[in-house]
C-alpha cells in the first residue's frame, strides 16, 4: 500500500468515527401529545444524566402541536448505541404516541449499521460536506 492509499484508508476510518445525526418526525395520534411530552421529559432527563456522547437532543413542535421534529447529534456510533441502551423501553412508549419516521445521517460503525438493519430508520451517508 503506497502512502496515498494509506491516507485514503485513514480518511475513510476518520469518517466512520465521525459524528452522527438523527432526525425523527412524529405525527401524533389523536390525544397523544401530552403522553409524548411526559415520555420526552423522561428521555431528556436520562440523556442529561446518563449519556456521555450525546451532543444534541432537541424537540421542536409545530404551531398546533400535532407533530414534532427530534434532532439528535452524537460524537460517534458508540455514543448512539449507548443512547439507545439508556432509553430502552421509552422508545416503544414514544412510538405509541404517533407515526414516526426517522433517519440517521453519517457513517455508522459496522455494529451500529447491523443494529439499524431491518429497522424503520433510514441511513444516509455523507456525499458533500462543508
Amino acid at each position: 500500500m503506497d502512502s496515498s492509499d494509506a491516507k485514503a484508508t485513514e480518511n475513510a476510518d476518520d469518517l466512520r468515527m465521525s459524528e452522527l445525526q438523527g432526525i425523527a418526525r412524529i405525527k401524533f395520534h389523536e390525544g397523544k401529545v401530552e403522553e409524548f411530552k411526559r415520555v420526552a421529559a423522561r428521555c431528556m432527563e436520562i440523556v442529561r444524566t446518563q449519556d456521555t456522547g450525546t451532543l444534541q437532543f432537541e424537540i421542536s413542535f409545530n404551531d398546533d402541536e400535532s407533530e414534532c421534529f427530534v434532532l439528535e447529534r452524537y460524537k460517534d456510533s458508540e455514543a448512539l448505541i449507548e443512547h439507545g441502551a439508556h432509553l430502552g423501553e421509552l422508545g416503544e412508549a414514544i412510538l405509541a404516541t404517533g407515526s414516526v419516521t426517522g433517519a440517521c445521517l453519517g457513517e455508522p460503525s459496522a455494529v451500529l449499521r447491523a443494529q439499524l438493519a431491518g429497522s424503520d430508520v433510514q441511513l444516509f451517508t455523507p456525499y458533500l460536506s462543508l
